[in-house]
């Protein structure tokens, strides 16, 4: 059974910082890149940041870069989102996807169609 399980959300005050983890199995992790999106409330789901371990590669919206970082313990089948600076407009549900492309499609784009299995998401709310 493929499973892609996020955690690590929850209420953290402005300019604070969370780590969220996705934690994959049930498929070769190390042949897909994984990615993140988030969706706040009456927003479409936005790209945040995409991994490809396997190439070493990482790659992030332009707009949070320097305050996201992702990374990968393949090892554990983990890919991490460290989100630093937080402000109100980050809050959303954040989600994890497993993309057999890899990162090739830019993740600024927010498109979605690579992704082939998706954990349910963790709610992060960032309070003024």
């Amino acid at each position: 059974e493929v499973q892609l399980v996020e955690s690590g959300g929850g209420l953290v005050q402005a300019g604070g910082s969370l780590r969220l983890s996705c934690t994959a199995s049930g498929f070769p992790f190390d042949d897909y890149g994984i990615g993140w999106f988030r969706q706040a409330p009456g927003e479409e789901r936005e790209g945040v940041s995409c991994i490809n371990s396997s190439e070493n590669s990482t790659h992030y919206a332009d707009s949070l870069k320097g305050r996201f970082t992702i990374s990968s313990d393949n090892a554990k089948n983990t890919v991490y989102l460290q989100m630093n600076s937080l402000q109100p407009n980050d809050t959303a549900v954040y989600y994890c996807a497993a993309d057999r492309w890899g990162c090739l499609v830019p993740i600024q784009t927010g498109l979605q169609w690579n992704y082939d299995y998706w954990g349910q998401g963790t709610q992060v709310t960032v309070s003024s």
